[in-house]
């Protein structure tokens, strides 16, 4: 069997990595993932359809998850950790971490903003024995050196191609990988328009040691995300697709919200402006897990166009890897 030092850190078959995606994972797409022989990750509201604004009943429904992923496989899994940021007056990231670690969970996805505080918080965490897996919403050469001098393992490299909250910098996978491998000793994981073959091949050969994929997972059989929404990637073009600023800039298939937003945008709107109308949430439950595509928004990669049909992760996994060396 094939090792890199991604499968050997996490005790995996296959460096790809689900992306911790809010609202769209759940403990069956986790564990049909981590049965494949990746990692799945269980990410904010992972297996929810409902908004709690209690930071308790948060981490509980984490903990309930986390038991329902352990029941579904005995693979590893991750989840998620946002270190906390100085609005979250409740300690939504400290209630969660806590279960995390009463229910012996040592693989973190930790998610920065370069807020400053990244480095202390990572080698805590090492400190504590978790292995951590680090992604900075904002990747720079400069984050990812100070990242791996404070203990992390892995570090994503995520290029602008992505779907979700985008960088500040408009850094392409293409370049941003090997910007990143190129400057640290610890292995990367590249992120971003990664949704076929293809795109894992050229990413090992950027200096990747993995994957971390997020658009490709929600079009699996597996992923929580409404089927309306799953059509509606597999309707949708790249040119179709449009980009506004918020809490970060989005990225979406037109609808009528996204369409406002991006309207919005052109016309010089603020993005407290934008993101106040999008909603808290990102407009991502309304429109990725509810399907409701008119009042939401269905936040996806530039890769879109290339993926074909909604498969099982087992299935895109196989696609994924298939002749792949590491």
């Amino acid at each position: 069997m094939n090792q890199n030092r991604v499968t050997e850190i996490l005790n995996i078959k296959y460096p790809v990595i689900q992306a911790s995606m809010s609202w769209i994972t759940s403990a069956e797409l986790a564990a049909a993932v981590s049965n494949a022989g990746g990692m799945g990750i269980l990410g904010p509201n992972a297996g929810q359809t409902t908004l709690t604004i209690d930071s308790v009943e948060t981490a509980e429904r984490m903990r309930h998850e986390i038991r329902k992923t352990k029941e579904l496989t005995d693979k590893p899994f991750a989840v998620q950790y946002f270190i906390p940021f100085p609005g979250d007056t409740q300690g939504f990231s400290s209630r969660v971490l806590q279960v995390i670690r009463e229910e012996g969970i040592k693989n973190l996805l930790v998610l920065g903003m370069s807020l400053g505080n990244e480095a202390e918080e990572v080698r805590n965490l090492k400190n504590e024995g978790f292995t951590i897996i680090y992604r900075d919403l904002n990747p720079t050469v400069e984050s990812a050196m100070n990242i791996e001098a404070a203990g992390a393992d892995i570090i994503i490299a995520t290029g602008y191609d992505e779907g979700g909250g985008l960088p500040v910098h408009a850094i392409g996978t293409m370049t941003i990988v090997p910007l990143i491998a190129d400057a640290i000793d610890i292995p990367v994981l590249a992120a971003g328009g990664i949704v076929d073959n293809r795109g894992v091949k050229a990413s090992m050969i950027l200096g990747a040691e993995g994957v971390y994929i997020g658009t490709r997972f929600v079009a699996s059989k597996e992923c929580p995300a409404s089927d309306i929404s799953k059509q509606d990637i597999l309707n949708a073009k790249t040119t179709d697709l449009v980009e506004f600023k918020a809490m970060p800039a989005w990225r979406s298939t037109p609808h009528k919200l996204s369409l406002e937003l991006y309207n919005m945008d052109q016309n010089g709107a603020s993005s407290e402006e934008i993101n106040k109308r999008m909603g808290s949430i990102g407009g991502i439950r309304a429109g990725m897990l509810e399907g409701n595509l008119d009042n939401g928004i269905n936040s996806v990669s530039n890769a879109i166009e290339l993926i074909k049909d909604i498969n099982s992760c087992k299935e895109i996994i196989e696609e994924l890897m298939r002749d792949v060396a590491y």
